[in-house]
């Protein structure tokens, strides 16, 4: 049974980019030097769970956010034209933020968008400042500056400024009543491009973790015992002067970005964290905006990203890969303030995975699923996070293949079989 009963809370989901469970300072596998006081404290007032695979990459993670179901049913996305355009048919591929507009709801999204060139305003949003990227190839690479952004489906415009706190910004004028009819109960879906590479830091958070010292992993080189064979056959970091250091440069890769040759591993970790920074910011103002405005006590809040990055665990550099290390993202769900003092602060140790979160969030509403979905609700955990689910939790990867298309699996040296480092399809 959901937490929530009438009114009908409004739902904030904050999804971020890449962003490993190791980046949040109160999940166990956090570094110590790792400083992020605004989601920590939101995890002091909801529930953390220590064990959330929401995808493999960013495209089916997100289509998975949309559908409910894993790549392998999400039917008629492709990748389309230069990398990374894609498409879909919405007759075929509906989008669940069109029922919730059915039932009443204010439907937003904000931030990155990379699911086919249809953004969907006007049929699943009601209110929409998107960077579209699939749509935009050219200004694809534009991770943190200078973006081609649509409002309410317009011409694009270039919009200056580090994109976090962009999108931060607009977040909370949402929250704060634009775009949106105040007597209506509202889902934001708030999705930062951080951190993503080139792991670009806010300019006033560079070299906040100058003095940091990540531990090396103990694997970053192989051989590996135990790995298959792709894993044996990572070697993107080499060992210069004791220290590991980036082997393999990519001049141009499938989002544009350079990659600074000959960079320490720990670099490239503490550039990677400092991106994070803005993101904990943004999350403090966004929940700040909840408050002041007296909503908090009828918000589900949702944190969690797209899935998580390796930084020399296993010897990669990359998501992707079926490892904790590689695709583990951190998840928090504060039910309603109102409904939270119970289970606030404990921790799931119970697998989930991305498609329970739309499940999820059609019951805490209070609304029927639209058709049936691959997760399972999540509810039962957050009234008790000592619970077990009753469906084992799991993670499908297909490469760049989706729907029915993947009905026929590609043989070893098909190259559709493989997706970033020589990672294979899988289920995990």
């Amino acid at each position: 049974m959901p937490l929530i009963s009438a009114p009908r809370p409004n739902i904030l989901f904050i999804y971020t980019d890449d962003q490993s469970s190791r980046t949040v300072g109160c999940y166990e596998d956090a570094f110590d030097f790792v400083k992020t006081p605004n989601i920590d404290a939101l995890a002091k007032t909801g529930v953390r769970f220590s064990r959330a695979y929401i995808g493999s990459w960013c495209m089916p993670s997100r289509a998975t956010m949309l559908t409910g179901h894993h790549q392998h049913g999400v039917e008629s996305m492709r990748m389309e034209g230069k990398y990374p355009g894609s498409a879909y048919d919405p007759k075929q591929c509906r989008f669940w933020p069109s029922v919730f507009r059915q039932h009443g709801y204010v439907t937003a999204q904000i931030g990155k968008w990379h699911t086919g060139v249809d953004g969907g305003f006007g049929r699943d949003w009601d209110y929409q400042i998107i960077w579209n990227r699939p749509k935009y190839v050219k200004n694809s690479p534009n991770y943190y500056h200078d973006q081609l952004t649509e409002f309410n489906g317009g011409e694009p415009k270039l919009i200056k400024g580090y994109t976090t706190d962009n999108y931060t910004k607009w977040a909370v004028e949402f929250i704060n009543g634009k775009g949106r009819d105040e007597k209506k109960p509202w889902y934001l879906w708030l999705c930062y491009g951080a951190v993503h590479g080139p792991f670009t830091p806010a300019d006033r958070h560079k070299g906040d973790y100058k003095t940091a010292k990540p531990p090396v992993p103990k694997d970053v080189y192989p051989p590996r015992s135990g790995k298959p064979k792709y894993v044996q056959k990572m070697e993107h970091w080499e060992p210069k002067n004791g220290e590991p250091v980036e082997k393999k440069v990519r001049e141009l890769g499938p989002v544009g970005m350079r990659d600074i040759p000959g960079k320490p591993l720990r670099e490239w970790i503490k550039q990677y964290h400092e991106g994070v920074l803005a993101i904990d910011e943004g999350v403090g103002r966004v929940l700040k905006a909840l408050k002041d405005s007296g909503q908090d006590e009828n918000t589900l809040v949702v944190f969690t990203s797209d899935q998580g990055f390796g930084w020399g665990q296993h010897g990669f550099k990359s998501k992707v890969a079926p490892y904790h290390a590689t695709v583990g993202a951190p998840l928090i769900i504060r039910p309603p303030l109102s409904k939270s003092k119970k289970t606030a602060g404990r921790v799931v140790k119970e697998p989930v995975s991305g498609v329970d979160l739309p499940p999820t969030f059609f019951a805490q509403a209070g609304l029927p699923l639209p058709w049936k979905m691959h997760g399972e609700d999540l509810s039962p955990l957050l009234e008790d996070p000592q619970s077990k689910r009753t469906n084992p939790a799991m993670l499908v990867h297909t490469g760049k293949i989706y729907g029915s298309a993947t009905a026929k699996i590609p043989l070893a040296d098909d190259p559709k079989l493989y997706h970033g480092p020589g990672i294979p399809w899988y289920v995990m």
